[in-house]
C-alpha cells in the first residue's frame, strides 16, 4: 500500500463519515482514527484487495465503537450546517436537504446499508464484507431503508410493523 492509494480514499472516507455522523469536526476526527488504526494495523490488509472496502470497515468499527462508549456527548445533526452538493434551483435544494434530514431519521444500520450502496457506489458483498454481516441482511436492510426513505419523504410517519401473536 503505498500514500497515494491513501490519499486517493480520503475524500470518500471524509463523505462517508461526514453523512454518518452528521458534525464536520466529528467527522474529521473518524477520518483521523481510522487513518491511525489502518496504519498501526497496516499488517492485517491483504496485499492486492480493495483498499476502501478495508478502510470503511476500520470506520464502522470505529463507529460502533464511539456509540458503544458511556457518556459520549451526540450532538443532533443541524440540517443548515450539512454542506451537500446541490443543483443551482431552489426547489433541488430543498429536496437535498430533506433527503439529507430522511436520511438522519433512519436508524444507524439502515443509513450505514445506505450511504455504502447509493453513496459510495459498493457492491452488496463489499458492503457486507465492510460491516462485518451477511449479504442477505446488506439486502433486507437496504430494502427496509430505502422503503423508510419513501416514506418520510412522502410525509408519511414509518410504522412498526406489528403483529398479534396468541
Amino acid at each position: 500500500m503505498d500514500k497515494q492509494a491513501i490519499l486517493a480514499e480520503l475524500p470518500r472516507l471524509r463523505r462517508y463519515a461526514r453523512a454518518m455522523v452528521g458534525d464536520r469536526a466529528a467527522a474529521d476526527d473518524l477520518v483521523q482514527d481510522t487513518l491511525e488504526r489502518a496504519w498501526s494495523q497496516l499488517a492485517q490488509w491483504r496485499a492486492g484487495s480493495s483498499l476502501r472496502p478495508w478502510l470503511l470497515s476500520i470506520m464502522h468499527n470505529l463507529r460502533i465503537d464511539q456509540l458503544r462508549r458511556p457518556g459520549l456527548s451526540i450532538s443532533p445533526v443541524d440540517d443548515a450546517d450539512l454542506d451537500v452538493p446541490t443543483r443551482a434551483t431552489q426547489t433541488d435544494r430543498l429536496e437535498v436537504r430533506d433527503l439529507a434530514h430522511a436520511l438522519s431519521r433512519l436508524p444507524e444500520e439502515q443509513r450505514e446499508v445506505v450511504l455504502l450502496v447509493a453513496l459510495e457506489e459498493m457492491s452488496y458483498r463489499e458492503v457486507a464484507s465492510t460491516l462485518g454481516i451477511p449479504t442477505g441482511t446488506v439486502m433486507s436492510r437496504l430494502a427496509r431503508g430505502r422503503e423508510r426513505l419513501r416514506q418520510i419523504m412522502d410525509g408519511q410517519q414509518p410504522m412498526a410493523k406489528l403483529r398479534v401473536v396468541r
